[in-house]
């Protein structure tokens, strides 16, 4: 059997975002304080739960995006990049965004 293609739209687009700002406020608040009360260790849970909520309402030409990514997965990558920008007395910190930005990228898939 063929596989079925659905194709969401929003007010005759099919491309859009629909988290609301609400939401929003809620879980970028709780990522700060999750951030604040572990001293900064859960940073990567917390990036992870505010992408994951942005890239989840996403829709783009019709299909919608969806993070895989975990903080597990991130906090290899986020200490590797600690102790790298350490060693380069901060240089390789500009790199750091990118790295990050690739990391989203590979965790984001189109369902």
């Amino acid at each position: 059997m063929g596989e079925q293609i659905v194709i969401e739209t929003r007010n005759g687009r099919t491309s859009f975002f629909d988290g609301g700002l609400l939401q929003f406020i809620g879980w970028t608040i709780l990522g700060f304080f999750v951030t604040i009360f572990t001293l900064g260790i859960c940073y990567p849970w917390a990036l992870c739960m505010v992408y994951g909520w942005k890239i989840n309402h996403t829709v783009i030409e019709g299909k919608r995006l969806k993070f895989q990514g975990s903080a597990v997965g991130l906090f290899g990558h986020w200490i590797k990049w600690l102790l790298l920008s350490i060693i380069t007395i901060g240089i390789y910190s500009f790199w750091v965004f990118i790295k990050l930005e690739d990391w989203k990228v590979k965790n984001t898939i189109i369902r």
